[in-house]
């Protein structure tokens, strides 16, 4: 068990629980699912491996964990059912708005009517067996806001009713973050932070409202981890290889070459008092703001040591966050 973090990395959630400002991110242990040929996972998972790696997560101390009913088309949520069960003790957030089918693993569409929304909450609670779903978040990134009322009603009655105990946006836009800031059980942003991407605008936003700021990509999809070199491809199955818009970080499954020299900018910096690349990167996000809570993935037991291991560690100091400002600077000029 880790020693108790330093205040810095704690954070009260909307119900004054108080946990480490570390979660760990699901998307790649529900393994392959695609869109077509298009793969949208992170390649071949061992459940068995997923397992202890969450049961790892929990004995040093993590109690959050994000996932999606998409992920894996749904064998994400299965595997943390498996491996958590209704433990009251620990915070489940998932997300909503991809359907897939389980049988097929294709993606077959984006909805956000309130049937939808309402079977959808009941299958997460029956993948993941629990009584009631801690943390709901819209999973649309770019919905129009207009149309959002609608969905954030629905949410607004799923937690009257019982069914979820809060609720949130997995958006990279602010004017979506600030529109249902001021609802009762709206609480969270899920949205890209990384070294890479400050988002003041989005940080504006959520310390201006009180909500907490939920990092995926906190390591820019592993670029972060130090583990890719520039001639490394990764497998035919995983996202970063996927000619998307929205995949920045890799080009062609290898690091994106001006990514590569914004690496190799803070990578020092990153690696202070000891650290590794990965805990550094944690280690900015805690800096950034008060409200920071990053959700890096995981697959093995080794990289949930290596990210709790960054909570002992606690944010980088104002000098070294300067010198990361400037050493990025200079690099884009």
């Amino acid at each position: 068990m880790l020693t108790k973090p330093n205040v810095t990395t704690t954070i009260n959630l909307w119900n004054n629980y108080e946990i480490p400002r570390l979660g760990m991110g699901c998307w790649a242990i529900g393994g392959p699912f695609y869109a077509g040929d298009t793969p949208l996972g992170w390649g071949e998972v061992d459940d068995d491996v997923s397992v202890a790696a969450i049961h790892r997560a929990i004995e040093l101390g993590i109690r959050l964990f994000d996932t999606a009913s998409n992920y894996g088309a749904g064998h994400s949520e299965e595997i943390l059912g498996r491996a958590i069960g209704n433990r009251s003790d620990i915070v489940i957030a998932t997300k909503f708005g991809f359907a897939t089918d389980p049988e097929t693993k294709q993606a077959t569409g984006a909805f956000a009517d309130p049937a939808f929304i309402r079977r959808s909450a009941e299958t997460s609670l029956r993948r993941l067996k629990r009584d009631r779903l801690d943390l709901l978040q819209f999973h649309l990134n770019d919905f129009p806001p207009e149309q959002s009322d609608a969905v954030f009603d629905t949410l607004e009655d799923l937690r009257s009713e019982g069914k979820i105990d809060a609720f949130g946006w997995s958006t990279d836009f602010p004017d979506r973050a600030a529109r249902h800031a001021e609802r009762r059980g709206f609480v969270t942003i899920q949205h890209t932070m990384n070294v890479f991407e400050p988002v003041p605008d989005m940080i504006s936003v959520i310390e201006r409202h009180g909500l907490i700021s939920i990092n995926r990509g906190p390591l820019a999809m592993g670029l972060l981890s130090g583990k890719f070199r520039a001639d490394t491809k990764v497998g035919d199955k995983d996202v970063r290889g996927a000619s998307l818009d929205w995949m920045v970080y890799f080009k062609d499954g290898r690091i994106a070459p001006e990514f590569a020299a914004r690496l190799e900018a803070v990578r020092e910096l990153l690696r202070s008092d000891g650290r590794t690349l990965t805990q550094g990167a944690l280690a900015w996000l805690w800096a950034r703001s008060p409200r920071t809570l990053p959700i890096p993935g995981f697959r093995t037991v080794a990289q949930v040591d290596e990210n709790a291991g960054a909570l002992a560690k606690g944010p980088l100091s104002p000098a070294v966050m300067m010198e990361i400002d400037e050493a990025l600077a200079q690099v884009r000029a």
